[in-house]
Order: structure tokens, then sequence, then C-alpha cells
């Protein structure tokens, strides 16, 4: 098994380079952005505006940390030209329209951000010779779901009923496709796909997700309404799956071939939970509140029971996650109950992410 702090120290070889990233104003793309930047990359960002003033990206003041380009993965010319004016040594492909509800009320959105704008991103790095590292985030529900018991291997059949998780599978086709057709030939060029579990942290405000409402709910001292309150998650600190895209980014920059393709990053196995119990220990950690199941029968399709096998990461790259479901809840919970008290939300990202990497290597 590979050291840890072998690990955290491989991450050096970020400093002083170019990192193209795509989505850093959403909420994994901003968390992602801000540690690059303490590994001393130059950071160019590049997405859509910040929805809310409240989300991540804005709470911490990335723009003025990072370089950042108001734009849209679906604008070919536009994303082509950027990134071959920066040059960069690594690009991070997070960009997305990450939500399963919106999926069903905009499916052409979702397939036109998740596959065209993909397709996109995968033509400049394959038209700028500069990119030594990709790193290509698509998602758990790739996989075509089968309510298993077990987790989803890198070599599992990809499908998905909802258009957010078939517009991801599809993804991973492209993915696959321009790597046996191009990148392969590349001999300094590593790329990868990567596919995570469900994201928590602070500084994610997003419609129908979760945590954001849970704490919308506490923060107005209103009843959590849990939708699917028996279905169970893969639940991972943000930090969790960020710290495995730059570990793989790494080994991929300095042995291509040997760590390109696809891998999962998912959680510990107590952190695989129901709804229930997350909003239950989120209550918990806040000090107060109340659930109230408002479960719809019409409400669209979503997956009850979904977990990711990561032993290819765990063997082949050294990376396990260190926080327990525990520990994840009330990093989280800690981040959004600082913030409402007026704490500075810059200050509480590089907290944690200091606490994370001190986890990683006392695991």
């Amino acid at each position: 098994m590979v050291d840890k702090q072998s690990i955290i120290d491989e991450l050096s070889v970020f400093s002083g380079k170019k990192v193209f990233l795509t989505g850093d104003t959403g909420f994994k793309g901003s968390w992602l952005g801000f540690w690059l930047h303490e590994l001393g990359a130059e950071v160019l960002g590049y997405a859509l505006p910040p929805q809310q003033p409240i989300d991540h990206f804005s709470a911490i003041g990335l723009d003025s940390i990072i370089k950042h380009v108001d734009g849209d993965i679906r604008n070919l010319e536009q994303l082509l030209d950027t990134v071959q004016n920066f040059q960069p040594e690594f690009v991070f492909h997070l960009a997305a329209q990450p939500l399963v509800r919106l999926s069903y009320s905009n499916p052409k959105l979702t397939f036109s951000t998740n596959v065209d704008g993909s397709v996109n991103v995968l033509e400049a790095v394959r038209l700028t010779p500069s990119v030594r590292s990709l790193i290509y985030a698509t998602s758990d529900k790739c996989y075509k779901n089968r309510e298993w018991i077990w987790g989803y291997r890198e070599n599992d059949e990809l499908g998905g009923h909802d258009p957010y998780s078939a517009s991801k599978a599809a993804a991973e086709l492209v993915f696959s496709s321009y790597y046996d057709s191009f990148f392969q030939f590349v001999e300094q060029l590593g790329v990868a796909s990567v596919r995570a579990g469900n994201v928590i942290g602070g500084g994610d405000w997003a419609e129908n997700r979760i945590i954001p409402d849970c704490i919308r709910s506490l923060k107005t001292k209103q009843p959590i309404m849990l939708r699917n309150p028996a279905s169970t998650r893969p639940w991972q600190h943000v930090l969790e799956p960020v710290f495995g895209y730059l570990a793989l980014a790494a080994k991929l920059y300095t042995t291509p071939k040997s760590y390109s393709g696809s891998w999962n990053f998912g959680p510990r196995i107590d952190s695989i939970q129901s709804v229930q119990t997350l909003a239950t220990e989120v209550i918990k950690v806040w000090g107060d509140g109340e659930i109230i199941s408002n479960i719809d029968n019409n409400a669209p399709h979503e997956a009850r029971l979904l977990q990711l096998n990561c032993d290819k990461a765990n063997q082949l790259l050294g990376w396990s996650p260190c926080w327990d479901f525990a520990r994840t809840i009330q990093e989280t919970v800690h981040w959004y109950q600082s913030v409402v008290k007026g704490d500075d939300a810059l200050s509480l990202t590089q907290k944690q992410i200091q606490a994370y990497r001190r986890s990683q290597t006392n695991d």
C-alpha cells in the first residue's frame, strides 16, 4: 500500500503549473480550485457565473484568488480559444448540469451540457499539446443501477434511467472513444474519468439537494421535509474525492499510461446511510430541528440504493477516504453554522483543508 504522506508530497507537482478548471463556480469545483491555489498552481477557472452570492465560489471570493473566465462549455470556439491561449499542463473538467430532478424538467439542457459540453472539453485537450494530465469528472450514477447491495466497479455496465444518469453514462462512452481513438497514442498525456458518490460539504446551496435543504430549513426553524427518507447514498465530504482527483492527476502527469482509465472515489462503508439517518445526524450536530417525511408517490424516479467499489483507487493509487460518516456531517454542519454566525468562509475552507490533510497522514 502506498504511504499516505507520499501521496501528499506528490501534490507538490502542481506548484508553478498552469491548471485549467471547468466548473470552478460549482460546489466541488470551487473547493478544488482553492486547494489547487494553496498548492501553488496558476489556476484558470472557466464556468457560468455563480447562481447565488452565497455559493461557495462567491462566499470565499475565489474570483479574486484564481483567474476566472465566464464561459459555457457548450461554446466550443470560446472554450478552445481560452484553453489554447492559456496553454495548461493540467485540465480538470467538472462543469456539468448536476441535478437529477432538473434533468427531468430540462433534459435537453442536461444532455447538451453533460455530453456536448464534455465533447468540447475533450476536443480542447486533443487540440492543445501542452496538456499532460486530464481529470474528467462524471458521476457514480453513470452505472446502470440494478439496486445491488454491493458496490459498482469501474468495469460494470454503464446506463441511466433518468436523463442526468444517462447523460453521465454517455459522457463516459465519449471519454472512452476519445481515449481509444486519440489519447492513447499521445505518449506524454494521461487521462482519467472519475466517478464520485454523493458529495456534501460547506457552501453548497443548490436546490433539491439534501444538505442545502436541511440547512435552509434549520436556518429558518422549519421542519426538514424528506422526499425519500429510506433511500441510501454513499455520502462523502467534498474533500475526499477532490483529494483523489489531485492525487490521480499528479500520477497521470508523472506516469501517464499506468494511471489512465476510469476510477471510483467513494466513501467508507459506514458512510452509506439513508437520507433519514443523514438528516437526523445533521439535526444532532446543529443542535435542534425536526424531520417530516413528505413522500411523493408521483415524484420522478430516483435510485434508492447506490454505492461504489473503490478497490482500484485503494490498491493502485493508495487513496482511501479518511473521514467517517460522523466526521463528515460534523465538518459540513460546522462550516454552515459558522458562516451563519458571521465567521469568514475563506478561513473556514482553508482550515478544513488543513485538517483534512492532517487526517490523511494520521489515518
